[in-house]
């Protein structure tokens, strides 16, 4: 019977997993149409805009053309019309003069005549008539101006689409996962490929649980980098917060856009992890990523800090050593802890998380404990079974680095960023000032129990980044400070 049901479970996860992927491929179907009716109405209105600036490219250079035409006859006809109006009055002048001549020579006494005779002949050098250019100072030969268009003719008649560039092909040895941080490169599309010039590339990118499948995590969509005009590009500031990456990348060109290539999926895993809520002291507000304080009200504090305080006129805020909380619920850390724990374990590999300071903070721990072993009153770092960085404004500022009820002190400014970097299988626990990368401290042990991330958060508050990444600066700590002398 037992392994009959077991038989049928499998088969509803398998019937499960299917209906999952049928109904992701019926979504992106639905998806794929809505986007083929836009594109198809966007390609249209860009067809109709492209053929609009085509006729007003043509009808603007026929203006242009028109009025090198209208400007040379212009000239033309007004030469001519110089020409015609200095003829005009030579051919008058011309014909009085033979006028005078013919009558000229009805003259019957000669010294008369030769008067008249002298008078002909110096006119007739100075005669319009005679200095005249016969010859048309302009042709009507408008051959320069010809036009052929037949090889524009010929490239309208071939006028097409462009052609759709083909889908790049993902260089998978160029393609880096580092510093939470993802490059992608792929291989250049040239001309001769005969898809013609490609202007520029877009990609996408999603997580997803499995390299072997489109599926997202939860309902991720694709991200998208557009115009880009390499053949690589560098996404930075991830959170790694799936096991894989999958990214994508299409080529295009002045307006059309090729197909994506095959999608690659790059591995992404990183150390992630949320608090505890179940293990918050009482006083401590979770909400996402971070944890504030929020006292409960002077009641359930020590009489004497409320006296000393009095005494002293100092804020009301009590000091984290002179507290005493309320217990709620077995799991809940309570007196003097103000403890909060991550709800993932750590039982090998190395990974690596940050802490960072808000503001009106005055004393926190950061560091990691054996879940099963740290009492419900326990502080950090004051048994075996927990290791931390102490810092505190309260009153004084210190930096302290606590194990087994032993502290030691660090020289150095209060960090306002920490990086813990657990290797668990060697033993090591760092601390790094992440802004001024200086390591904090390093801590060995032979951890003998899965391990948590632990807070200690007492006024105001601190925020966690988890889904990162070993950082490649931890490598130089890591290599330098494996020394036997290190703090058991």
């Amino acid at each position: 019977m037992d392994t009959q049901k077991e038989a049928l479970r499998r088969i509803i996860n398998t019937l499960a997993n299917k209906n999952e992927e049928l109904q992701h491929f019926l979504d992106s179907i639905d998806g794929t149409r809505t986007g083929l009716q836009e594109e198809s109405c966007r390609v249209m209105s860009e067809l109709e805009a492209e053929l609009e600036g085509l006729s007003s490219a043509l009808e603007e250079r026929g203006a242009q053309l028109r009025d090198i035409i209208k400007e040379e006859k212009q000239r033309k006809e007004a030469e001519l019309q110089r020409q015609l109006s200095e003829g005009n009055f030579a051919l008058l002048s011309c014909k009085e003069l033979l006028d005078f001549a013919n009558q000229t020579l009805t003259i019957t006494n000669e010294e008369e005549f030769l008067t008249a005779a002298k008078q002909i002949k110096e006119r007739v050098t100075m005669a319009p008539a005679f200095r005249l250019t016969t010859r048309p100072m302009a042709s009507e030969n408008m051959s320069q101006f010809t036009v052929d268009f037949s090889a524009e003719k010929a490239g309208l008649q071939r006028l097409n689409f462009l052609p759709v560039p083909r889908a790049p092909e993902i260089d998978a040895s160029g393609c880096v996962v580092r510093d939470n941080s993802i490059t992608v490169a792929w291989r250049q599309l040239s001309d001769t490929d005969g898809d013609g010039p490609v202007e520029r590339y877009e990609l996408e990118y999603r997580k997803t649980n499995l390299n072997t499948s489109l599926r997202a995590t939860g309902d991720a969509c694709w991200e998208k980098i557009c115009d880009i005009t390499d053949t690589q590009v560098t996404i930075s500031g991830l959170k790694f917060d799936s096991p894989f990456v999958v990214v994508r990348v299409r080529a295009r060109n002045k307006a059309a856009a090729g197909d994506f290539s095959e999608p690659v999926a790059m591995e992404t895993r990183a150390f992630n992890f949320g608090f505890d809520t179940a293990t918050a002291h009482a006083e401590l507000k979770v909400q996402g990523d971070t944890v504030t304080w929020e006292p409960q009200g002077v009641k359930g504090h020590d009489a004497r800090l409320r006296g000393k305080e009095n005494k002293n006129s100092r804020s009301a805020t009590p000091s984290p050593n002179k507290t005493a909380g309320s217990r709620a619920g077995r799991e809940r850390f309570a007196g003097e802890s103000y403890t909060v724990l991550g709800d993932q374990e750590i039982n090998g590999g190395c990974h690596y998380w940050e802490l960072c300071l808000l503001a009106d903070w005055k004393s926190v721990s950061v560091g990691v404990a054996y879940r099963g072993s740290l009492g419900r009153f326990d502080q950090l770092g004051k048994s075996t079974s927990s290791w931390c960085v102490y810092a505190s404004q309260w009153l004084q500022s210190s930096l302290a680095a606590k194990h087994n009820n032993r502290a030691k002190a660090l020289d150095w400014p209060l960090p306002q960023r920490i990086g813990v970097y657990c290797d668990y299988d060697n033993g090591e626990l760092m601390f790094v000032d992440v802004d001024q990368l200086r390591l904090l401290h390093l801590f060995k042990a032979k951890f003998s129990q899965p391990l948590v991330p632990a807070f200690t958060v007492w006024c105001g508050g601190i925020s966690v980044a988890t889904g990162l990444q070993v950082p490649s600066f931890m490598g130089n700590f890591v290599s330098i400070n494996r020394s036997p002398s290190a703090d058991q």
